[in-house]
């Protein structure tokens, strides 16, 4: 993963769609799916940590 982009794209495949029109409670939100799906076992623990800094850095950029 690369961008914010691609973090969205990856929680798609789990079914999960996020807009609320504020970005930033949007990528609030996409943290909280992208926890409950690395707790449910559904992603790998590299592939959570990557995606949550992602959207952290992205976060603070805000």
């Amino acid at each position: 993963m690369k961008d914010v982009f691609e973090v969205i794209q990856m929680l798609r495949r789990f079914g999960t769609y996020v807009y609320t029109g504020d970005r930033e409670s949007d990528l609030h939100l996409l943290m909280t799916e992208l926890k409950d799906l690395y707790e449910m076992g559904m992603i790998e623990q590299k592939d959570y940590l990557h995606a949550s800094l992602l959207l952290k850095n992205e976060i603070s950029r805000l």
